[in-house]
């Protein structure tokens, strides 16, 4: 059967912005003589993701993420329907995940490779799975709840930054309904900034590209800032810190900000932002919600909850077609999206 892919043309290097034209689109030849153990699945939908970026490089400067080859079928979070199992844990018509799903439009994978999905959990929108009921929803909640220090009725103040994003955006409202009396976001766009406050019930949002967000963050937070959900790194964060009161808390999520520059993960700070964090307590620790995967399966039911009970707004932004991973990808680097960035692979 003929099946369409994506490859890693080229590498941007290091210090490179990446183009849709490091991805190239192959047409193969898929044979569907399937091995004990393996399964065809026909694909759904595919994710792009902030941590995708230091994949594209030789060296990830992660040890837990294997950089994509040149030349060879590029992989991620994925969604897809069995076709037909040689499995004894998959049967044809099972939902399937995987965070290692090839960018291809049909693909035979290993069955135990493979975790089954309930659609029920979702009410049928099975792209939830890769956003609010997935892996940026799981970072969301437990990056909060581990190392947000959240405590209700203290009153506390929540600055989210990428707070449009597919984390941020759900990790605002996590801190609202844990109990932040106060939850700021800043982004990218007034059409952002839009959603945050109208859609998803933030207290206020900084449009960091229009507005001085020293200033903004004074006026949306007069009580100072407690917790810090810090997605991009670099000079807005150093803005935030600047403000947080003594013993507040910054989740250390991403650093999007920096990925397109060779700097070590996270980046230094300058010795300024670093006396600040000694002077006023700060604890600054980096989440990786890896460290955390016995807390799952809880996290994720009590997320579809959230989110069937409309406690959890969702906003995705959906683009059509494999051949478009590269543009989805790049857009998404980019502020481009609202919310999750999905693409649509099939029916």
């Amino acid at each position: 059967m003929q099946v369409q892919r994506v490859v890693l043309n080229s590498r941007p290097g290091k210090n490179g912005a990446p183009v849709p034209e490091h991805f190239r689109l192959e047409q193969v030849t898929l044979t569907p003589d399937l091995k004990d153990g393996e399964v065809l699945v026909r694909t759904l939908y595919l994710s792009v993701d902030p941590y995708m970026r230091c994949r594209m490089n030789e060296d990830t400067g992660a040890e837990y993420l294997t950089p994509w080859q040149l030349s060879e079928c590029v992989d991620g979070g994925g969604v897809g329907v069995v076709e037909s199992s040689r499995c004894s844990s998959c049967i044809v018509g099972d939902v399937v995940t995987s965070f290692n799903w090839p960018w291809q439009t049909c693909a035979v994978i290993t069955g135990s490779g493979l975790q089954k999905l309930d659609p029920q959990l979702v009410d049928g929108h099975l792209s939830y799975f890769l956003g609010a009921v997935g892996m940026p929803g799981l970072t969301a909640m437990l990056g909060v709840r581990e190392k947000g220090h959240v405590t209700k009725g203290a009153k506390q103040t929540m600055v989210v930054s990428g707070a449009a994003g597919a984390c941020g955006s759900i990790a605002g409202q996590i801190g609202r309904l844990e109990g932040c009396v106060r939850v700021v976001g800043i982004c990218g766009s007034d059409e952002k900034c839009k959603a945050l406050v109208e859609d998803l019930g933030f207290s206020a949002a900084i449009n960091y590209r229009h507005e001085d967000v020293p200033a903004r963050l004074k006026e949306s937070c007069p009580d100072g800032i407690d917790v810090y959900f810090d997605n991009v790194g670099g000079a807005i964060s150093d803005s935030v810190i600047a403000q947080m009161n003594k013993g507040g808390h910054v989740i250390l999520c991403g650093q999007i900000s920096q990925y397109n520059k060779d700097v070590p993960y996270p980046p230094p700070l300058s010795e300024e932002i670093q006396e600040n964090l000694r002077s006023k307590n700060i604890t600054r620790e980096r989440f990786m919600v890896l460290n955390y995967m016995d807390k799952t399966d809880a996290a994720l039911w009590e997320l579809s909850q959230w989110v069937k009970s409309a406690q959890i707004k969702v906003l995705e932004t959906v683009v059509n077609g494999i051949e478009n991973m590269g543009v989805a990808f790049c857009s998404m680097m980019t502020g481009g999206n609202i919310g999750k960035q999905i693409i649509k692979i099939s029916e």
